[in-house]
């Protein structure tokens, strides 16, 4: 897929036979959205949103070790989040997960884009529906390890609301899948997107668990600071697998067999899950719209949440609907939300 002016791109809608396409013009930009910043607060918008204003963050990727310019862009309604890297689009969406390993990487027609978790948490969590992403570069900036510097730019940027309903997808039936040590499941919830993470690691880290409802001020005062943790001992191998090439002090929390050797610690007791919860939030985000239900993993990652998400759309476990509709009216509006974008 490349970066022509329009981008046609298909979200599977469990319940109907068929994908849906949405066509999205990213040059709009937002031509009719209101330009007054609204706040993020914990009650849902009922319409989209896009950044006010085009910013830019540079940094280095985590894994490729190679510089890397961002800007994220204002987009119109019912383009999500797309990735311009090098004039080919990729869309934010798990069908274009390519790989999963300590990193989520989406790739389109041969071009691909690295680490696209932090970044896609942060949008997420601040209801970012729609967003032009250009990166100079093939990987996201790590930034600092965590999602801070992300929620920085989108705040400066701003909000606009957009003139279309927000979509949302409810989980309407357990989903389990399982790599033999680990585990990951979506259940159907009233309200909002609940999150239990239990990891399991090896001492100094152990066994950390944590549970929150997801708005914004949860992310950003649990999540958005936890940054990305490695241990010592796995540098070697990983170096050899091309990954953490990138990775150092200032932007990774590692752990020696005493405990963590940056000089000023970790920022949370447990910033280890916190940080695990974030890569859940950036992982479900490429769901294509927020998701309401209740998230659980025992020693999960990458792989299991994809793999989560995939299984969800092949079992039916998720049904559209229209923010401010009702769960009782779900069925007309997931007809609507079906009318609207097929």
């Amino acid at each position: 897929m490349t970066g022509a002016p329009a981008l046609r791109f298909a979200i599977f809608c469990p319940g109907f036979r068929e994908g849906c396409a949405i066509r999205s013009d990213l040059r709009r930009h937002a031509p009719r959205a209101r330009r007054t910043a609204v706040a993020l607060c914990a009650a849902t918008p009922p319409t989209q949103q896009t950044v006010g204003r085009s910013v830019t963050l540079v940094g280095q990727g985590v894994h490729g070790g190679r510089s890397a310019r961002l800007t994220i862009a204002p987009a119109g309604a019912d383009a999500g989040v797309v990735f311009n890297v090098g004039g080919a689009a990729i869309e934010a969406h798990w069908s274009r997960v390519d790989a999963s390993k300590l990193r989520t990487r989406l790739a389109e027609g041969g071009v691909s884009v690295s680490t696209v978790e932090h970044l896609m948490a942060a949008l997420a969590a601040l209801r970012i529906d729609n967003a032009l992403v250009l990166l100079d570069g093939d990987e996201i900036p790590a930034m600092d390890g965590s999602a801070r510097d992300f929620v920085s730019a989108i705040d400066e940027a701003g909000v606009v609301t957009l003139p279309a309903r927000r979509r949302r997808w409810r989980v309407v039936k357990s989903t389990r899948v399982s790599d033999g040590a680990g585990w990951a499941e979506l259940r159907p919830a009233k309200a909002a997107l609940h999150l239990d993470v239990e990891i399991a690691f090896a001492s100094p880290v152990g066994r950390q668990r944590l549970s929150l409802d997801l708005t914004p001020e949860t992310f950003r005062r649990e999540l958005a600071d936890a940054r990305s943790f490695g241990f010592l001992g796995d540098a070697e191998r990983l170096w050899r697998e091309n990954l953490a090439l990138g990775a150092d002090l200032d932007n990774t929390l590692v752990f020696g067999e005493r405990g963590a050797i940056n000089p000023r610690g970790p920022r949370f007791a447990d910033e280890c899950v916190r940080h695990k919860m974030l890569d859940v939030v950036g992982d479900l985000a490429l769901a294509g719209a927020p998701i309401i239900g209740a998230f659980r993993s025992y020693r999960g990652g990458h792989a299991l949440n994809i793999a989560l998400l995939e299984a969800a759309a092949r079992d039916g476990a998720l049904t559209p609907e229209f923010e401010g509709v009702r769960h009782e009216n779900s069925t007309a509006a997931a007809r609507s939300l079906s009318g609207a974008i097929g």
